[in-house]
């Protein structure tokens, strides 16, 4: 178990998205020895190296679906935190092989080579749209946890240490749906809600880093880390934007999108029965039984026939003003009401 990020040479796949990012400004406030961005976009990579001229991060362009460049990438290597993903649910559904080959291929690549480089410990991201998946995006991250799982199950020894975290919508994320809301509102039209009465899971990007990093301190092998999170619904969330940039709540219903849930489930019954209520997380550590399932019938398993899923219909709901306060807590979204309230021409 590691006591401190300082000092530490870390890789992230995919750093140069919203996660990625926060991770490294974290990081390289932790002391970081080196940090490495893992991408295949360069534009963002070469926007990312001017805006924090660090030379504690370096910058290696590579696509996770390939091997070599995965391998080359993290040699040298004490932790890696797997961020880089096909995330948008109506692309994966239309093109799904091309889910899996970066979501559970290149996951694949990824414990592979961390596993024969000798890496300490990786942490890979999951979603909630992994549990009970119907869409193209959850099951390719649903299969993503079970590689890491398969890793732990056969390597309860191995000397890298392989574990999950799963979590919500991250607010303000890059394709997320509060930036698009905002925009809509700015130029007068009315926020596309899906449906009003669809519920989703809440996190800021702090939240999503803060459990990440508990399991990168706290994590066993084939560990899955889950945050409990608030939830709301599309309806309000649209509501509390409005509210806040002042004008009418109103929006147009444009209906469920390819692969939509009404809501998402951070964590099944299935997995409550054996999980590890640590407060604010969750943690489920993997099902280590082999083939041999004789071996069980005797014994019998737990019961989960009186727990009920977490999901965001039984979630705490927060209120409309209580999603407006969380709001406010994002700079980005604190940057749109200054501009909104600034007179045109003025300095």
């Amino acid at each position: 178990m590691v006591s401190s990020l300082s000092d530490r040479r870390i890789l992230i796949t995919g750093g140069t998205g919203s996660f990625g990012q926060t991770m490294v400004s974290r990081l390289l406030d932790a002391g970081a020895e080196e940090v490495r961005v893992f991408s295949r976009d360069e534009s963002k990579q070469d926007a990312m190296r001017h805006r924090l001229a660090d030379e504690r991060v370096r910058y290696y362009v590579g696509d996770i679906r390939d091997y070599d460049s995965v391998h080359k990438a993290v040699r040298g290597m004490e932790f890696v935190f797997h961020a880089a993903a096909l995330k948008q649910v109506p692309s994966c559904e239309f093109f799904p092989l091309e889910a899996v080959r970066t979501n559970v291929l290149g996951s694949a690549h990824l414990v592979d080579a961390c596993e024969r480089v000798g890496v300490e410990a990786l942490v890979l991201l999951s979603t909630d749209k992994a549990v009970y998946p119907v869409n193209a995006m959850g099951m390719t991250k649903a299969l993503m946890e079970k590689v890491a799982q398969a890793h732990a199950r056969d390597n309860l020894t191995a000397r890298t240490r392989v574990c999950c975290v799963r979590y919500g919508n991250v607010m303000y994320s890059r394709g997320s749906v509060i930036p698009l809301f905002i925009d809509q509102i700015r130029q007068g039209s009315l926020p596309t809600v899906t449906e009003p009465s669809m519920t989703r899971f809440l996190m800021s990007l702090a939240q999503s880093v803060d459990l990440v990093e508990h399991a990168f301190h706290h994590g066993r092998q084939g560990d899955v880390f889950i945050r409990k999170a608030d939830a709301c619904t599309i309806g309000d969330l649209a509501t509390a934007l409005c509210n806040l940039f002042g004008v009418p709540a109103k929006f147009d219903v444009l209906g469920i999108r390819h692969g939509e849930k009404m809501y998402e489930t951070l964590a099944s019954r299935e997995e409550l029965s054996h999980a590890e209520d640590l407060g604010e997380f969750l943690r489920v550590p993997v099902d280590s039984r082999d083939l041999n399932y004789a071996l069980y019938v005797d014994e019998g398993d737990v019961d989960s026939g009186g727990l009920t899923d977490f999901n965001s219909h039984n979630a705490r709901r927060l209120t409309v003003p209580e999603v407006e306060s969380l709001l406010l807590t994002l700079p980005e979204v604190r940057a749109h009401l200054d501009a909104a309230a600034t007179p045109v021409g003025a300095a």
